[in-house]
């Protein structure tokens, strides 16, 4: 599963291509054992040469501005036909519509999941709001750890912090009544 600085990038590359009216967006999840390059292609379709460099310049731009993030490497651009960005997580193919239906991606990669960008961004949610019940967990455990003064290894959960003060204070309390 991809990370959701990946995801968030992946949808903000789509909505470039809506903005740009391209047409047939789709977004291919690779299978893993088959595609070791990305994990996803984002491919469209333009109207024509002019309308796909337009495409590419927004997804390049929308990128770069929202995530300070450039493409590894752009093919195609001069020629317009098809213009492929390599973002490494992800791969945006934008053909015209001849060079689409001739190479057919989509047929290529059968074992490829077909999301929608509903699906992109339910998944979006559903990782910030994961990451979000994290860190109020750790905001809680180092609270906790502030008040009783105790540091809890990584792998301790806020109550086993809160039980190992408790015996701590017991030892002392052990300690005070044998040398009383």
């Amino acid at each position: 599963m991809a990370s959701v600085q990946v995801n968030q990038m992946l949808a903000a590359a789509a909505a470039a291509c809506e903005d740009k009216k391209a047409e047939d967006i789709r977004i291919l999840a690779l299978d893993p054992s088959e595609s070791g390059l990305t994990d996803y292609f984002l491919i469209c379709s333009g109207n024509s040469d002019r309308q796909n460099v337009a495409i590419t310049d927004e997804i390049e731009i929308r990128l770069k501005k929202d995530f300070g993030m450039y493409p590894n490497s752009v093919e195609g651009r001069r020629q317009g036909q098809w213009v492929l960005m390599d973002y490494v997580d992800f791969i945006v193919h934008v053909f015209s519509t001849e060079k689409r239906a001739f190479y057919a991606l989509e047929r290529l990669r059968k074992t490829a999941t077909v999301l929608t960008i509903d699906d992109l961004n339910r998944t979006i949610k559903e990782q910030l709001a994961v990451a979000k019940e994290r860190s109020s967990r750790k905001s809680v455990k180092t609270e906790i750890e502030k008040k009783i003064g105790v540091k809890a290894p990584k792998t301790v959960t806020a109550k086993k912090v809160v039980a190992k003060k408790s015996v701590k204070k017991a030892a002392k309390k052990t300690i005070a009544k044998k040398r009383a």
